[in-house]
C-alpha cells in the first residue's frame, strides 16, 4: 500500500495526452482515447523519453484502457516505441487492449508479437475458463477500425470484384504469349511473388508476371537506389530481362495483381503498395498512407510514377488520393490509367 501511495504522489503527466506513473521500476503509459497521427507522434515521443531517461524504467506497460480507435499512424509509433524498447533491453507490455486495439493487433498478426497482459490473469483458472467458454458463444468478431470512407465503400468493393473478373479473363487470355516470352527470355518461373504491406500494413503476397532475373531478390543490394526515402528504384535496374522491361512499360506484368483485388487484398485504385522493410523504415506520419487499401493503380501512377524521385512524393501522392477520395475520383483514375497504358512513353521501367 505505501508503494502505491508513492507512486501515485510521486508521478508527474510527461504528455497531456499520455499521463506516465511509476511503480517501482516500471513506467505506466496511460494512451488516449484516438491513437491517431497527432497522438501517435506524442505517443511516440513520450515513450523515447522514458527509454532515454538516464535512469530508464526496466519495464514499460502501454495502458489502452481507454482507447477506442488506432488506425495505421498509431499502430506505427506502437510497434516504434516496442522496437525502440527492444534495442535497450526494456520490457514492453500492453495491458487493457479494448476490442478496438484488439482487431487492429489481430488483423496484423502483431498480437503474436506484442506482449498482452490478460485482464483475468489473476482469475482462478475454473473461472477463466468458464468466461472463455461463454465468450466463444456470445462475442462478435472485434469491430475494425474506420481509418476511411473508402475502406467500408460496399460501391468501391463491388467495383473492384468486377473490375477484377474482367481483369482475370483478359489474364487468362494473354497468360500463354506471356509465359512463352519469359520461359524463351529467361528460363524460370513464370510468376514472381512478393510480400507486400496492406491495409494497416497488414502483409500479403502480391503476385506479378516475373520481369526480373530468377535470383533478382539476392542481388538487389548489388543494384544502387537511385531514389531518395523508403522505396527502391533504379531506371537501368540490370536484374530486368529483356522481356521483362517491356512487361513493365506495358504494365503487362501487374495483370496478376487482379486475383489481389478480388481477394480484397487490394483495391482496383489506391495507394502505392510498399514492402516490410521499406514500412520498417517509415515514421509516424508516413504510416497515414496504409490507412486505404493499395491499388493497381492511383495518384502515382497516374502523375509519372516513373520519374518519382523521393519519398516525400510519394507520401505526398498517396495523401492527396486520400483527401480527394469518391468513387468518381476512382473511376477517373482507372480512365487516366487506361489512357496512360497507350501512351508508350508513359510506362514504368
Amino acid at each position: 500500500m505505501a508503494t502505491k501511495l508513492h507512486s501515485f504522489m510521486s508521478s508527474q503527466p510527461t504528455e497531456a495526452d499520455f499521463p506516465v506513473t511509476y511503480l517501482n521500476d516500471t513506467a505506466i503509459v496511460q494512451v488516449s482515447m484516438r491513437l491517431s497521427v497527432l497522438e501517435a507522434v506524442r505517443f511516440k515521443q513520450t515513450c523515447q523519453n522514458l527509454i532515454e531517461a538516464d535512469s530508464h524504467p526496466q519495464q514499460i506497460i502501454i495502458d489502452f484502457q481507454n482507447t477506442i480507435f488506432m488506425d495505421s499512424s498509431g499502430l506505427g509509433s506502437l510497434v516504434s516505441n516496442f522496437k525502440y524498447a527492444q534495442e535497450q533491453g526494456i520490457a514492453f507490455l500492453l495491458r487493457n487492449a479494448t476490442p478496438q486495439v484488439m482487431s487492429v493487433l489481430n488483423l496484423t498478426g502483431l498480437d503474436q508479437v506484442f506482449s498482452i497482459e490478460s485482464p483475468n490473469s489473476v482469475e482462478p483458472i475454473e473461472s477463466r475458463n468458464l468466461e472463455d467458454n461463454r465468450k466463444t458463444v456470445t462475442r462478435k468478431p472485434d469491430p475494425l477500425p474506420q481509418t476511411h470512407p473508402s475502406v467500408d465503400s460496399w460501391m468501391k468493393r463491388l467495383i473492384d470484384i468486377v473490375g477484377s473478373l474482367v481483369g482475370l479473363v483478359i489474364t487468362g487470355f494473354l497468360f500463354i504469349p506471356i509465359a512463352i516470352a519469359i520461359q524463351i527470355n529467361d528460363p524460370g518461373p513464370i510468376f514472381f511473388k512478393q510480400t507486400r504491406c496492406g491495409w494497416m500494413g497488414k502483409r500479403f503476397p502480391i503476385w506479378k508476371f516475373r520481369s526480373m532475373c530468377v535470383d533478382a531478390e539476392a542481388k538487389k543490394s548489388q543494384v544502387k537506389n537511385q531514389v531518395e526515402g523508403a522505396f527502391f528504384k533504379n531506371d537501368n535496374d540490370p536484374r530486368i530481362t529483356r522481356v521483362g522491361r517491356f512487361l513493365r512499360r506495358t504494365s503487362l506484368d501487374e495483370l496478376p495483381q487482379f486475383w489481389n483485388v478480388l481477394k480484397g487484398e487490394m483495391s482496383l485504385v489506391g495507394t502505392r503498395p510498399p514492402t516490410p522493410d521499406e514500412v520498417e523504415r517509415y515514421e509516424v506520419p508516413e504510416w497515414q498512407r496504409l490507412d486505404v487499401k493499395p491499388g493497381m493503380t492511383g495518384e502515382w501512377q497516374v502523375n509519372g510514377r516513373s520519374t518519382v524521385r523521393s519519398f516525400e512524393d510519394v507520401i505526398r501522392l498517396d495523401l492527396q488520393y486520400q483527401k480527394n477520395w469518391t468513387l468518381v475520383y476512382d473511376l477517373k483514375l482507372i480512365l487516366k490509367t487506361i489512357a496512360i497504358l497507350f501512351n508508350k512513353n508513359s510506362g514504368a521501367v
